[in-house]
């Protein structure tokens, strides 16, 4: 049987392999602002549950 050249994207198991890119067009979030807008945003819903 002939291999198969190429195509990384496909291996065993399901897995696939990711590389990172430097988009300079893409938006930078820090993971310390997702986390505090995640907090305000549970406050805000649990507040909202509580009063209405």
């Amino acid at each position: 049987m002939a291999k198969k050249s190429g195509g990384r994207l496909v291996s065993s198991a399901g897995l696939v392999n990711y590389y990172d890119s430097e988009d300079h067009r893409a938006i930078h979030i820090s993971p310390t602002t997702v986390i505090i807008i995640t907090l305000v945003t549970g406050v805000a819903v649990f507040m909202f549950n509580a009063f209405f």
